[in-house]
Formats: C-alpha cells, sequence, structure tokens
C-alpha cells in the first residue's frame, strides 16, 4: 500500500523550501506515491527555480495574471483545488508558509476531508495585518492541518498554545537545507566576482506592507549609505513589482556604488549572501538563510514571525524610518566588536536536514496507520 502524497507550491520561496522535502520524498517509491502540483502563483521566479533542479510539475494550474488581486487569486485557486481534488484524491497534501496558494490548498483539502500537513509551521508575530495577508493565512493553515512540522522550539510552543488537533514535530527549517545545496553548486558572477571582499552590503525589499512611502524612506536610507560609504557596493535585486521598479530607479538609480540589478536565481543570490557584509531585508527566508552564515541582518519590518533570530542575537528588528537604517548601518561598520555579536550568533533555524527530519516523521506515522489499519 503506498500512500499517496501530493507537494504544492506557487511561489519561488516556497518553491525553493519545498522542492528538499519534494526530493527526499522520491527517494522512497515503495512508501509514497509523491504528486507535484504547482500553482504558478508567482511565473517567472517559480520557472527559475523549477528549471535550476530539472523539476517538471505533475500539474500546473498557471494561474498567474497581470493585476490580479489576492481574491481574484484566491478565487482561481479555489476552483482549481476543488476540481483536482475531485479527480485526483491524495491521502496527505503538503503545504508550505503563509501564501495563498498555500491557504487556498489546505481550505480546499479540508473540505474534501484529505488530511493536510504544514511545512514550517507555528510562526507568529499576533499581528493580523503585519505582515498582511501571511499572519492570518498561518494562523488559517494551522487550523486546517493535523501534521504540523515546526522549525523551531518556539514556533511548536505557539501552536501547543493555539491547541491545534494533531501533531507536531520540530524539524528545523527547509531553507536551510536549499541553502548548503545552492552553496555547493558552482557559480560564476564576474560582476560579484568584482566586488572585494568584505564590501558588499545587499538589500532586498518587497513586501505589501512597504509599498509607498515607507520604501521611499527605506530607498532613502540607502542612499544615505551610500554617499558616506562610497567604498562599499550596494547591491539591490529589484523586485518584479513595476511599482517598487519605478520607486527604485527614482531613488537609487543614478549613484556610483548602488546597483540595481535584475532578479537572481536561487543558486545566485545564496552565493551573494555568502559574500555580503551586512545584509537589509524585509524578505522571511534570509532572516532564517543568513545567520548560517554568520552574516548580520537588519530586518526591514516592524513585526518579525522569526523572533528566534532576534533573541539569538543574529538578527535585529530594525524598522523601516531611514535614520534607525542609517545609525544601525554605520554602527556595523565602524565597531568590529558590534559587528562581531551579529557574526558568531548561534543559528537557530537547524541543521540542514530538515527535510530528512520531516520525510523520517512522515514515514513512522504513516507506517504505524497501515500498521493499525492491517490489523
Amino acid at each position: 500500500m503506498k500512500i499517496k502524497i501530493m507537494v504544492t507550491f506557487g511561489t519561488r520561496p516556497e518553491a525553493i523550501k519545498m522542492i528538499p522535502v519534494y526530493k527526499e520524498l522520491k527517494r522512497y517509491p515503495q512508501l509514497f506515491e509523491v504528486t507535484l502540483v504547482v500553482t504558478g502563483q508567482h511565473r517567472e521566479m517559480l520557472d527559475q527555480v523549477l528549471n535550476l533542479y530539472d523539476i517538471v510539475p505533475d500539474v500546473d494550474f498557471n494561474i498567474m495574471r497581470p493585476n490580479q488581486s489576492l481574491s481574484d487569486i484566491t478565487n482561481n485557486l479555489q476552483r482549481k483545488f476543488d476540481e483536482l481534488f475531485r479527480n485526483n484524491k491524495p491521502d496527505l497534501i503538503l503545504v508550505h508558509g503563509d501564501t495563498t496558494t498555500a491557504l487556498v490548498a489546505a481550505f480546499e483539502a479540508f473540505y474534501h476531508k484529505i488530511e493536510i500537513g504544514h511545512v514550517e509551521a507555528g510562526l507568529r508575530t499576533y499581528q493580523r495585518y503585519n505582515p498582511f495577508p501571511e499572519e492570518v493565512n498561518r494562523q488559517l493553515i494551522g487550523r486546517f492541518a493535523t501534521l504540523h512540522f515546526a522549525p523551531t522550539l518556539k514556533a511548536k510552543q505557539n501552536l501547543i498554545k493555539e491547541n491545534v488537533q494533531g501533531k507536531i514535530w520540530i524539524t528545523g527549517n527547509t531553507g536551510i537545507d536549499a541553502l548548503f545545496l545552492n552553496l555547493n553548486k558552482e557559480y560564476k558572477d564576474p560582476f560579484l566576482d568584482g566586488i572585494a571582499e568584505d564590501k558588499l552590503i545587499i538589500f532586498t525589499t518587497h513586501r505589501r506592507e512597504n509599498l509607498g512611502e515607507t520604501m521611499e524612506e527605506i530607498f532613502l536610507g540607502i542612499k544615505a549609505l551610500s554617499y558616506k560609504w562610497p567604498e562599499y557596493s550596494f547591491v539591490y535585486p529589484v523586485h518584479m513589482n513595476p511599482q517598487i521598479k519605478k520607486k527604485a530607479y527614482e531613488f537609487l538609480g543614478n549613484i556610483n556604488n548602488v546597483y540595481l540589478i535584475e532578479p537572481l536565481g536561487v543558486v545566485g543570490f545564496h552565493h551573494y549572501l555568502q559574500k555580503a557584509k551586512i545584509i537589509l531585508t524585509d524578505s522571511g527566508g534570509i532572516q532564517e538563510e543568513a545567520p548560517s552564515l554568520g552574516k548580520p541582518v537588519l530586518v526591514l519590518r516592524e513585526t518579525t514571525e522569526r523572533p528566534e533570530g532576534v533573541a539569538s542575537g543574529s538578527l535585529k528588528l530594525l524598522g523601516t524610518n531611514k535614520d534607525d537604517i542609517i545609525n544601525e548601518v554605520n554602527k556595523l561598520l565602524s565597531d568590529d566588536s558590534y559587528y562581531q555579536m551579529f557574526a558568531t550568533a548561534k543559528n537557530p533555524y537547524g541543521d540542514g536536514l530538515a527535510s530528512k527530519h520531516i520525510v523520517s516523521a512522515l514515514k513512522t506515522y504513516y507506517l504505524k496507520k497501515i500498521k493499525l489499519l492491517s490489523e
């Protein structure tokens, strides 16, 4: 008897973190029949990751359309998942994190009485609009799921406090698995190779709550720093959102040591992180990856669902005020003992074997279930 497991994701970050799980499941064809479903919530960025790992999905919803609202995406996904589950009902669907893809997949799986496993479960800010809509998405998925793969003890404690149903395992974060996998790949980049050691500052910003005036504030902080530290290269892989691209070029487009580059593939991006002196970001995944590399991370958000990184000393929750950004980067670049406090902090997000831990938990869980059914 094989267990039918459906793995689903729709965005680049999900793909990066779920492909290690998918690959690990595929190592056990005698136990698991694995189907990969992608939604295309991100299209070009998702395809970059699939192509990198030579993965062809079994099902591709291809839902990406220009100027879609969250409601448009949700409605489209509901119809697609409902149709899929009517024709192909798995024993388990694995979803990741907090995206609209993950939420709708879990919601429709619940309607079809399909068991739901949540990878990267239990992250919380407990502020419903920050990050938006991810915070509420995660909480709702936690209610639908019965198998919860929490990356840290804190995440597990959040789930216990909420009285979620089912089983909880602490597995570490699969993003660390992907990071180590990618840093083992050979990567050549003349631009990156041309930046002197310890002279790269990389920054990313893309979140909905940072659009508009907030993003302008971030860019003004970077602009001031670029003038103060001309020997450093400030690199921004510009997000594909047209609003973000327009603001980036408006505020930073004509500065000699600020480089607005195209979005990087995941292997390239991880190599940029490895070479960076400091990382400024509003991304969630980078908050987990950079501590594995000993890099100070300044989080350009008012809240984070990854407080373990802050508690460990590897992250600082900085916010988006330009003066705070300027002051903190100045301190890191001018005070080596302060810099080393971040660089030597212990990574709280696991050992790079999270995918193995998740699949081991699934093997144990389903072998027990099969045994009970056969008795």
